[in-house]
């Protein structure tokens, strides 16, 4: 993208019709590191890429917990995501002093995107340069959201944002009709495979990811380093078990994808813009 007459004011149309403050931010998520969301019939996985700014510095936090039946990964600007997730659990907690139960889910995504449908519409504020996955479970069963800096928003059954997370993409298309009758475990193995797909060749590892649940019973927490690397191990001696394999089904397609595939969303990853870590 570059510098025109039209990008200098939020409200300012362009002749083809785009709000290009809009777009730059919707960028800014795209250029942010990796998170990841699928679900099931009773539980919610999210799961990111923890990136520093250097090897002396550690990872800031891409996963938030907003209420005991809600949390939220971040790909963006890391500031605005804890901003708009501390608005989140305000808003859980005001409406479970009031009424005495759990804040919906989509009620909260929709104040949610509200709020960030304002800030497209005034020329003093700018819009958040993040975008958030909004995993819960309430009474109509466990969701997965998309919100997005223009104050759209989607509910998906898998989703993927931030840089090469078009990998990712790929391997839920593969896999998501599967993901609403599998249990806890394989959705957190999928989600796991599908963080390694946005590696690009880097070994996946406890450190370098974050895994969080929530479900049925089950309230929202991050699984603990310990927790993760067991799984990873488990998962990889299975893919070295089981790799050799001459016609991989459909049942292996999660060893089958274990080869990153370098071509698609190479370009998004290779700037990461400085302000997100």
């Amino acid at each position: 993208m570059f510098r025109n007459q039209y990008d200098t004011d939020v409200t300012t149309w362009s002749p083809a019709g785009r709000l290009f403050q809009v777009e730059y931010a919707m960028e800014a998520v795209k250029q942010g590191s990796a998170a990841i969301g699928l679900r099931s019939k009773t539980h919610v996985v999210l799961g990111c890429v923890n990136k520093a700014n250097s090897e002396l510095s550690s990872h800031q936090k891409k996963i938030f917990k907003v209420d005991d039946h809600i949390g939220v990964a971040i790909a963006g600007l890391t500031a605005d995501g804890r901003v708009l997730s501390r608005y989140m659990r305000n808003e859980c907690i005001n409406y479970s002093f009031t009424y005495e139960s759990p804040l919906p889910v989509g009620r909260l995504v929709v104040q949610l995107a509200d709020k960030a449908q304002v800030c497209t519409q005034r020329s003093w504020k700018r819009p958040y340069g993040v975008g958030l996955l909004v995993a819960g479970l309430d009474e109509s069963g466990a969701h997965l959201y998309y919100n997005c800096p223009s104050g759209n928003y989607f509910e998906y059954q898998a989703f993927a944002i931030g840089s090469r997370s078009q990998a990712a993409k790929t391997y839920l298309e593969r896999r998501f009709e599967s993901f609403r009758d599998t249990t806890r475990d394989d959705l957190v193995k999928d989600a796991l495979m599908a963080i390694r797909e946005t590696l690009q060749g880097e070994t996946l590892k406890s450190s370098v990811c974050t895994v969080a649940v929530v479900g049925v019973g089950e309230p929202f927490h991050v699984l603990d380093q310990g927790t993760v690397q067991q799984m990873i191990d488990a998962f990889e001696i299975v893919a070295e078990q089981e790799g050799p394999a001459a016609e991989p089904d459909v049942d292996s397609g999660q060893e089958a994808s274990a080869e990153p595939e370098p071509e698609q969303g190479a370009a998004a990853g290779e700037g990461v813009a400085p302000m997100d870590i």
